[in-house]
């Protein structure tokens, strides 16, 4: 399993704490040079400075040592819901080149690939005062990537295929309580020609989780993906 990003509870202290020891710097600065008093505004500015640099070598830092990972099917990719945490992992695929009935059927541009996807409150995670009210996770991106990358979002039209034949799926967003899980079917039109897809999920893009220091989505970050078949035996 692994959690993104890692160490959470110390990731948003660190940013928290950065944040408001630049607020008050800025503060300082201020009143410093309404006061006419340049020499205190003068360190409060390189104070402030100091503090968003060391910030920001962190972040490159732990960025750009970090590694992409691929967890096998069955493996939890976890996300911090501040005093709990919500885990993804890959049930199972299928391929399909066309949805629907008989009479009613869609037809991909390449070849449909459908992901049961588990959602699941993992009950050893919450704090001892939380209780068992229901949690709504976040709003989470899927999308599959190929062998080079490339991104793949979820077909509307698959998924609208998909809802008619078997009445549809559990939306990503059902709120669960503690231990409860749910699987999600996703529908996804790939070409016929990509290979070693791979489902990536994550938060969607934010300007505060770009600058969490071991976020994935912080800037040259590497990415944590789902694979889809287990990995071959050695």
């Amino acid at each position: 399993m692994e959690f993104m990003p890692e160490h959470a509870p110390l990731t948003v202290i660190a940013f928290l704490g950065t944040a408001l020891l630049l607020g008050v710097t800025t503060l300082v600065m201020l009143v410093a040079f309404l006061t006419k008093r340049k020499w205190i505004g003068l360190a409060a500015v390189i104070l402030g400075l100091a503090f968003a640099s060391g910030y920001v070598l962190v972040l490159a830092g732990v960025s750009l040592t970090s590694h992409e990972k691929t967890l096998a099917p069955g493996e939890n990719k976890y996300f911090c819901e501040i005093d709990c945490h919500i885990a993804y992992s890959v049930v199972n695929f299928e391929e399909a080149k066309a949805l629907g009935d008989e009479a009613h059927q869609t037809f991909p541009a390449g070849r449909f690939v459908i992901v049961r996807l588990k959602t699941w409150f993992d009950p050893s995670t919450i704090s001892g005062h939380r209780g068992d009210s229901p949690l709504g996770p976040s709003p989470r991106r899927v999308v599959l990537v190929d062998d080079a990358a490339y991104p793949f979002p979820e077909s509307a039209q698959g998924k609208a295929a998909l809802a008619r034949l078997g009445g549809g799926t559990i939306p990503l967003s059902q709120p669960l309580r503690p231990g409860e899980s749910y699987v999600t079917d996703l529908v996804f039109d790939v070409p016929a020609n990509a290979r070693n897809l791979r489902l990536f999920v994550g938060d969607t893009f934010d300007v505060l989780d770009r600058l969490l220091i071991g976020h994935e989505d912080s800037f040259l970050h590497r990415k944590i993906y789902l694979a889809l078949v287990p990995p071959a035996s050695s």
